[in-house]
Order: C-alpha cells, then structure tokens, then sequence
C-alpha cells in the first residue's frame, strides 16, 4: 500500500471527518498539521497541490485529493472493498451523496458558519447561521426519529461528512438540547469502532 499523508488543521470539521474515516477504516497515514494563521495554505509549494488553497488534503502515493467529500469517497473506493460505507447501488449511492450535499451546504452555513465566528473570529452573520443551524436541526431530528442513520440503514460516509460540525455546535452558540433523535445519532458515531474525536474548543455553549 502507498503511503498516505494527511494535511489538517486540528480544530478543522472538514479535517476531522477525513481523520475519523482514516481511523475507522484502519489506515496508517501521516499527519502534518499546516499553520493556517501563518498562512502555509497559500505558500506556492501547498498551491501546487491545492489551487484553492485548502485543506484538508490527501496525498496516496503520487496521488493528491483535495476537498474533504472527495477524500471520504476516493477513501470508500480505494479501500473499503466491501462497500460498507459508500454503496454501489444507485438508490444507496444517491441516498449518501444527498447528505453529502447536506453537510457541504445547510451544515457549512449553519452550525460550521456559527462555529467559525465564535472560533476563529470569522466575520460572517453569526444569528443567520444560528438560525440556519436550528432549521437544519429541526428537519434531521424529525427525520432520525425512526432511523439509525442518514443513509441506507447503516453507517456511511454521509453520517462522517456531518458529523463533527453537528457535534461542535455548541462551540457557535447553537444548542442541541431540543434534539434528541440528533443527540442519538451522535452518540452512535461516538460508539463506532475506530471513532476519534475532534479537538474541543471552550467557547459559548460549550465553555
């Protein structure tokens, strides 16, 4: 197998759902923590990685992935070869790849946008995230009510794409409390078999 080498920021959602997929399936990598606030991100050598400028990023061999959906699913096909997370079926494929869209957009502009002004003093309208937060909230915790997962009644790369920005909300001023089908659902994540957590951050809610 090539060796992998991981880029991340340690307080980074987008970087720990990568890091917890890594750890669920096993894999030995390396990790090389890239100083945001000194600006590596944008230094020449990591834009000819990335062109965007952003982790996370993944190097497999020669090969280099970037944007943290992508890496899940480059992850599920290159090394989980029995399909549990990601599957071949269209109708299973098209149920992950929703919620994969989920946490790219409501969970970017909600919880993660809420979490970013409270975290890394990010400029952005704090009370519309919190508010985009508890609609997206709203809507998963009804839908939970009678599953054990977003997707395909088993564990998939959708509940990892989601999982950490959820579960860091309190760090954006964004209460889980009226939640409880959510709460469950992140307690399953918890409970699986390889899970990490991400580094916590004690500000608003979560102080």
């Amino acid at each position: 197998m090539s060796t992998l080498r991981f880029y991340r920021h340690p307080l980074s959602g987008h970087c720990h759902r990568v890091e917890l997929f890594l750890s669920i399936l096993g894999l030995e990598h390396e990790v090389v923590d890239v100083d945001l606030k000194a600006g590596a991100h944008k230094r020449p050598e990591f834009l000819q990685k990335n062109p965007f400028g952003k982790i996370p990023l993944l190097e497999d061999g020669s090969r280099v992935i970037w944007d943290s959906n992508a890496i899940l699913v480059y992850l599920a096909k290159r090394y989980d070869s029995e399909h549990r997370w990601l599957p071949e079926d269209a109708p299973g494929a098209e149920e992950v790849q929703r919620y994969l869209s989920i946490a790219a957009g409501d969970v970017a502009f909600g919880p993660c946008a809420a979490r970013l002004v409270n975290v890394f003093g990010a400029q952005l309208d704090h009370q519309g995230a919190i508010n985009r937060a508890h609609a997206l909230l709203k809507v998963l915790n009804s839908l939970l009510a009678d599953r054990e997962w977003l997707a395909t009644g088993k564990p998939s790369i959708a509940d990892l794409a989601n999982y950490a920005y959820i579960a860091h909300a309190p760090e954006g001023g964004v209460s889980l409390e009226d939640y409880p089908h959510v709460r469950a659902w992140l307690q399953r994540i918890e409970n699986l078999p390889g899970f990490v957590p991400m580094q916590a951050t004690r500000v608003s809610l979560a102080a």
